[in-house]
């Protein structure tokens, strides 16, 4: 006997691209869906949805029948969180554990590092979706300043970080 799974609302699967496919998805409480996709988790946001990248999901946490998802910007390498975003299921699926595990998969190396001239940054090597190699962020721990020479110092470790890959990779 073969189980048929649920299929998304075809509202929902209009925004995907041709040949896009749904890795899971959920319905909210407010009648919006969130779809899971190789490429990121395309969320209900203001009437329509919109697609967060693995890449920028900087946090994803699924409590008391709420999923708060915190997307992370990126300038010159450097990631500032976005204010989280929440939407309550009303069925979940195996939505929750479907983000976690794409989030976690994407995510390749990460490090916490001193940063000239005080400070530290969290260094993390990620994913982009449908490409291959990775890219280098860096995220500011708490308390340092964001200054040209903090930037510079990040954007030199990063550089050095990307070489190291790269050379690692090459047989």
């Amino acid at each position: 006997m073969r189980l048929r799974r649920e299929r998304p609302p075809a509202a929902a699967l209009a925004v995907l691209d041709a040949g896009e496919r749904v890795v899971s998805w959920a319905d909210t409480d407010e009648g919006t869906v969130v779809l899971v996709t190789p490429r990121g988790v395309w969320w209900p946001d203001a009437g329509s949805n919109r697609l967060i990248g693995w890449q920028h999901i900087s946090k994803a946490v699924w409590q008391d029948g709420a999923l708060t998802i915190t997307e992370g910007d990126v300038d010159e390498g450097i990631i500032r969180d976005r204010a989280p975003v929440s939407v309550r299921l009303a069925v979940p699926r195996d939505l929750p554990p479907a983000i976690r595990k794409r989030v976690q998969l994407n995510v390749v190396s990460t490090e916490v590092a001193t940063i000239a001239p005080l400070g530290s940054a969290r260094f993390v090597a990620r994913h982009l979706p449908g490409r291959d190699g990775v890219v280098w962020w860096a995220r500011f721990e708490p308390g340092t300043p964001d200054t040209p020479a903090t930037r510079a110092s990040v954007r030199a470790r990063l550089a050095q970080l990307d070489e190291q890959w790269r050379a690692a990779q090459t047989p």
